[in-house]
Parts: structure tokens; sequence; C-alpha cells
């Protein structure tokens, strides 16, 4: 049976677990800072234009990274697959999860993740208060593939895996 509800402070949680219906992809978001490269695990992102390339990711104000990200003028966000899962999990608990992979920092100083599907190495165009979080909208400067890595989505609070139909492809 269909639940239909009004949101409000008291029904927060219905709220979230109907936004929880939706697959997202796992990303890391990582910039640097006067303390040292940060990373924190994100599943707000989404590309917003083709021409010019941008995208968005909105950190929530609650949590003890947001004004380093929304302060930095640069960001790298990772799409990360299910043999990365140990990384998103350590950058959801800590900012300087670092020990746990493989990066390199960039000719600006913002740390690369090796190994994901994508990468999107950006500078912050816009942001925009949004309630509980802000919203970050870039300009995406470079991007870097790896064939063959599969991204992993979230959906309902947990991990899982796509495996797309063999009907027709969009051009």
């Amino acid at each position: 049976m269909a639940e239909t509800f009004v949101p409000s402070a008291d029904q927060r949680r219905a709220l979230r677990d109907a936004f929880g219906r939706f697959a997202t992809g796992v990303t890391v978001v990582t910039t640097s800072t006067h303390r040292g490269p940060i990373g924190i695990t994100a599943n707000s992102f989404t590309s917003v234009s083709l021409d010019p390339p941008l995208l968005l990711w909105c950190p929530a104000k609650a949590s003890a990274r947001h004004d380093a990200f929304v302060g930095s003028p640069r960001f790298a966000l990772h799409v990360i697959d299910k043999a990365q899962d140990h990384i998103a999990e350590a950058f959801a608990r800590s900012a300087e999860a670092f020990d746990c992979c493989s990066y390199a920092l960039s000719e600006h100083g913002v740390p690369l993740i090796e190994g994901c599907p994508a990468r999107f190495e950006c500078s912050v165009r816009d942001r925009i208060d949004a309630g509980d979080h802000t919203v970050i909208i870039a300009h995406v400067d470079r991007v870097t593939t790896e064939p063959g890595r599969v991204p992993h989505l979230f959906l309902n609070g947990r991990y899982g895996s796509f495996t797309p139909d063999e009907g027709p492809t969009r051009e």
C-alpha cells in the first residue's frame, strides 16, 4: 500500500527513507586545506551541464568537514567501485583516511585517488545555501576514467551493483 505524507520535522526519517529509494553513486570528494589533504564520502552528486562542463555535490552543514570543502577553490570527485568500498567507508569515518588508498597530489595540491571508474578534477564556480546542505557547483577541469571499473551504488542504506540490460544503447 502506498504511503503519502507531508514532509515535516516529525517525518524526517520517512523523508530520508523516501530519498534513499533513489539509487546513487558512491563518491569520495577530496581537497587540500592548510592542515593537509582531506576527503569525505558523498552520494549527493550529479552532472549539471556538458557545455560548459559542470557538476554539483552537496556537503551537509552538520559535517565537521563542511566549511573546509565550502571554502576550498578546488576539489576532486572520485566515483568509487565495489573493490573500493573500504575507501568510501574510511572517508565516511575520517577526513584523513588516505592511508587506505593510493593517491597522488595534483598540480594544485588536490589528492587524486587512483583506480576509480571516473575522477573529476574541478574548480568551484558557485556555492548556494540550501537548507541543511550547501550546493557546490563546479567546472570540470579534467576527467580520468578507467575502463573495466564498475561504479558501486547506494540504495536504501546499502551498497550494491548494477548489471545493465542488453537493450539498445543511446548515442
